[in-house]
């Protein structure tokens, strides 16, 4: 008997009896079901709600499910969406793919399959959960080593050779994949993720390849892969040190022969894809402990381009700071900032162990919670201090004769675990008053995922 489901989803669709039998479908498996009749409504709902993934129907009046899509996309990145559709082709799930489906499933749907997808997506939703995409350029800045990488990634991006991006998290290598996909001569065909490390190896393999209909319970169609999907175009493969054994037979076997079978299929199908691949692990450590194929690894590291850390390129902080400030002052609302000399200095000293992805969530919590138009050195230790895994501002020292300091009242000092929640209580209605109550928006604040977001809210009485 399979697992019962956990989380939520937002069901959208016109078709109120549709709506209703699936509705109890989901919420039979276990899973917190909230149902909308359109686009609108659906947007309002997750400004408010803890939603894990979204299902929506393509054709709908008013704004449509690749609409929808878009929206959800741009406002609610760590949200998936899952679209349905009576109308389904492959040019169809290409085009919903390239604007950012996690998936899509064909009517009449077969109740396994419908519950297969959307573990899937929730899998993918919860690998993600703390993995916000950069959304601009990791190359603004000046430092030699990453204008180095530029020109690699442009002058690889002109052939077919598969490129393997290594480096920290953070560092920069969906949007270098990216970079080789658009400076290509396949920039007008899809380009198509598939985060490896989010999925179990059953279901990646059928994400990787497709199915054919009846391959396992659940199979009610026949459904294209993501390597079928990204034909005439890019294929990155994140996370790539993360598959097991017997998905390297598989792809290994894809990437030398540019052919491969759907599962429970017997047809050998061609695909002409560009394969950029990324990890963060030590494929070369891993070879050795007989973790990783030696024979995969040689055909992923054909163009290898080593993405460096933020602390490795220092001279990169303050354009990076600069640019992002820029960037989300705008996207806010706001009018620009300007960065005092001791507010860059407390920046250029910190490791950012997360790299570019956390100097740039950083930036935006900073134009969000301050006032400016000026930002202080008082500003980035105010909210260093509650960032775990950064330098605090460093501590106030008493004069040498200074009296110590009585407790009010006589009273015994507060525990460290109290002061915690008082001050993670106080972190968490300081986001959501300058969010303006949006929920997303102040989960994006405080660095963490909107499911985390109300987890606290509720540990805190908040709700």
């Amino acid at each position: 008997m399979a697992e019962p489901l956990k989380g939520s989803v937002l069901l959208v669709d016109d078709d109120p009896a549709v709506a209703k039998v699936l509705g109890a479908l989901l919420a039979q498996a276990g899973l917190t079901v909230h149902t909308t009749k359109n686009g609108a409504e659906a947007l309002a709902v997750l400004g408010q709600k803890p939603i894990d993934v979204v299902v929506s129907d393509v054709r709908m009046p008013g704004m449509s499910g690749l609409e929808l899509l878009a929206e959800v996309t741009r406002a609610y990145a760590d949200v998936p969406v899952v679209l349905i559709t009576a109308h389904g082709t492959v040019p169809m799930a290409v085009e919903a793919m390239k604007a950012g489906a996690a998936d899509f499933i064909l009517k009449p749907f077969d109740r396994e399959e419908i519950l297969f997808t959307i573990r899937k997506a929730l899998l993918r939703a919860q690998g993600d959960a703390e993995r916000q995409p950069l959304k601009t350029s990791a190359f603004v800045g000046r430092s030699a080593a990453m204008a180095e990488v530029e020109s690699l990634l442009r002058r690889a991006a002109g052939g077919t050779a598969t490129v393997l991006l290594r480096g920290e998290s953070g560092t920069g290598k969906e949007l270098a994949a990216k970079v080789v996909h658009d400076e290509s001569p396949r920039r007008s065909g899809p380009f198509v993720k598939l985060h490896c490390a989010a999925l179990p190896e059953t279901l990646l393999e059928s994400e990787l390849f497709g199915y054919e209909k009846g391959a396992f319970t659940g199979a009610a169609t026949r459904k294209p892969g993501r390597v079928e999907l990204a034909n005439g175009g890019t294929l990155f493969l994140d996370e790539i040190g993360d598959i097991t054994p017997h998905v390297q037979v598989k792809l290994l076997r894809l990437l030398q022969e540019r052919e491969f079978e759907r599962l429970g299929g017997t047809q050998t199908l061609k695909v002409d894809v560009r394969f950029v691949a990324a990890t963060h692990r030590p494929l070369e450590e891993m070879v050795k402990k007989g973790e990783f194929r030696e024979d995969l690894f040689y055909r992923l590291n054909v163009v290898p381009v080593w993405l460096p850390p933020l602390r490795a390129r220092p001279e990169d902080t303050e354009p990076l700071a600069r640019h992002f400030l820029e960037v989300h002052a705008k996207a806010n609302g706001k009018q620009p900032f300007t960065l005092a000399l001791d507010a860059l200095q407390a920046l250029q000293a910190q490791p950012w162990p997360g790299n570019v992805r956390q100097l740039q969530n950083f930036m935006e919590r900073l134009v969000v919670l301050s006032d400016g138009p000026a930002l202080t050195g008082e500003d980035v230790a105010r909210e260093l201090s509650r960032q775990p895994g950064l330098m605090p501002a460093p501590p106030q020292v008493a004069p040498p004769n200074a009296a110590p300091v009585a407790t009010p009242g006589g009273t015994e000092p507060k525990t460290l675990e109290s002061q915690r929640r008082e001050t993670e209580r106080q972190a968490l209605l300081d986001a959501l008053r300058r969010a303006g109550d949006n929920r997303t928006l102040a989960a994006r604040l405080l660095g963490i995922s909107r499911r985390t977001l109300y987890n606290k809210l509720e540990e805190h009485g908040l709700v």
